[in-house]
């Protein structure tokens, strides 16, 4: 989510202009790439060979990670970077033979499996290692070898089984990490918790440009290249962007210590895009191949599997997890299917056209799959990581109110069509986890948000940014506004940081940690606010 002035904006759409440009100069190759479909798997040949031995650098400089636990399998993930902030990562246009072990220890004295991947340049030398055959629900450890380099070990973990009776599973909700507005210090104490999972909700990128300092980091000691400080357009663009995200200490560290499940919001490709409608005005085929690139690098730099793996423009980032009979994960992408925002976009006085019953925020397809998904669920605990606040967020306490038109606010048919299938689901213990608006919420949901006495159907527990807008504050000049015009919000704090739920089979609990400052590094970390929910007695009460 993002506010600007009209200075602001005259001096994006400049850059816009110089950015298109460029973008309109690049290479046919470039654009072939974007959005080519017949591209290398493991093992096939495509560029010549290189003898990892002779790569004399670190090439693990954005650190591993590990994604999407089934109770079989694991998904394990690294790059090969050795200069991560040139074109190429000082890496010629050759593949890569790159080692794999998993173990039951740190130590590695107990391998369950090992292998081989090849990093292919063609997706910029990044490697996605699905390992099958598992036992369900086993804390496990890994590493990468590289020639005469080892990798960082990493943390990961299988589900449970499914049909296993597990009592308790805890998570971790992150989202929005503006590397120009602080340091990830939220992320060093993250590194630190005893979780079994963390779901990044979106913007784990920003498009904007990065000066020379880092923006608020101020660097001293080192001057990021010039590249940087542009606006991401080209495939280039967006893996540079990652590297310098992924260098950080903090996010590597989060990363090593515990499995992600990730979704994307905005930023990720370009602030508030809908569908395949842009922020401002340039030709369809031009943002789409500006989509197809950001995607691409998106699934290059996560730990996600090959289902996942884009085609062009188009990116199936919607899909479901299960933590045996506990809980059941839909995974929700609320950018790529949604119709334009109403009004312009901003926050406006809701009518005809944000009201309109057609209108859609997940896409007819996706719909479907969420309420079909819920009706065949046994879970204890059905939750729904995805992007944009979803209960109703009015504005000021009186009838001149506005709404987001950018969230659920702005789709309200969209959103009665879940609530409504969740009902006709028998779904008793709902919980919705967002992203997106840079403070920590949590709401009740209401059958119907104009009435407090209405059926409660479930909670939504929003986490704060890990450095968007900067330090904050426990409360943001909105704080009165909002409580008072929303009975059904039950927090509401704006510092940075992260909230860790844990759920069980009576009832689960949110405890959001906030860090005092993120644009001076090393804050300490403590709890601003703890709720629980019941089973079968869905609302928000303090702990």
């Amino acid at each position: 989510m993002t506010t600007r002035s009209s200075h602001q904006q005259e001096m994006r759409d400049a850059a816009k202009q110089v950015g298109r440009r460029r973008f309109l100069t690049v290479t046919g190759a470039a654009a072939v790439l974007a959005f080519s479909v017949d591209l290398p798997a493991a093992g096939t040949a495509s560029a010549a060979e290189l003898d990892a031995g002779k790569i004399s650098e670190n090439p693990f400089t954005l650190g591993v990670a590990s994604g999407d636990p089934l109770p079989d399998s694991v998904l394990l993930w690294t790059r090969l970077a050795p200069r991560p902030y040139e074109t190429g990562s000082g890496l010629p246009n050759a593949r890569v033979p790159v080692r794999w072990e998993l173990a039951r220890d740190e130590s590695f004295s107990r391998i369950v499996r090992r292998g081989t991947a090849t990093a292919h340049p063609e997706f910029d030398h990044s490697v996605h290692v699905e390992i099958k055959g598992l036992d369900a629900d086993r804390v496990l450890y890994y590493r990468f070898r590289a020639g005469d380099w080892i990798s960082e070990t990493g943390r990961t973990r299988t589900a449970p089984a499914r049909g296993a009776r597990n009592t308790e599973l805890t998570l971790a909700a992150v989202s929005c990490q503006a590397y120009h507005y602080g340091y990830f210090t939220a992320y060093q104490h993250l590194a630190q918790e005893d979780v079994d999972v963390v779901l990044h909700l979106g913007d784990y990128l920003y498009e904007d440009a990065v000066d020379a300092t880092g923006g608020a980091r101020h660097h001293t000691d080192r001057r990021l290249p010039a590249h940087f400080d542009r606006e991401t357009i080209t495939l280039e663009d967006y893996r540079l962007r990652y590297a310098l995200y992924k260098s950080d200490p903090d996010l590597r560290a989060a990363h090593a210590a515990h499995p992600f499940v990730v979704t994307w919001d905005d930023h990720e490709t370009e602030n508030n895009y809908a569908g395949d409608t842009p922020e401002n005005e340039v030709p369809p085929e031009e943002f789409l191949l500006r989509r197809a690139a950001a995607y691409r690098a998106y699934w290059e730099n996560q730990p996600l599997r090959t289902p996942q793996r884009p085609s062009g423009p188009d990116m199936k980032l919607y899909r479901r997890l299960q933590f045996g009979r506990l809980a059941q994960f839909d995974i929700l992408d609320t950018r790529q299917y949604r119709g334009d925002q109403a009004y312009g976009d901003g926050w406006r006085t809701p009518g005809p056209e944000s009201e309109d019953p057609s209108r859609t925020l997940t896409g007819a397809t996706q719909e479907r799959w969420l309420l079909d998904g819920w009706h065949a669920s046994r879970a204890t605990w059905n939750v729904v990581p995805q992007q944009v606040t979803f209960a109703q967020r009015r504005d000021v306490p009186t009838d001149a109110f506005k709404l987001s038109m950018d969230s659920w606010d702005g789709y309200p048919a969209s959103r009665d069509r879940i609530l409504q299938g969740a009902e006709a689901a028998g779904i008793d213990n709902l919980m919705v986890l967002t992203g997106d608006v840079h403070v920590g919420y949590g709401f009740d949901l209401k059958k119907d948000f104009d009435d407090p006495s209405s059926r409660t159907l479930g909670t939504e527990i929003v986490a704060t940014s890990i450095t968007s807008g900067k330090d904050g504050s426990d409360k943001p000049g909105s704080w009165n506004n909002q409580m008072q015009a929303n009975p059904h919000m039950k927090f509401f704090n704006g510092r940075r940081g992260y909230a860790v739920i844990t759920l069980g089979p009576e009832q689960a609990r949110a405890d959001y940690r906030t860090v005092s400052a993120v644009t001076t590094p090393g804050a300490p970390l403590t709890t601003a606010g703890s709720f629980v929910t019941e089973v079968g007695n869905q609302g928000l009460t303090p702990a």
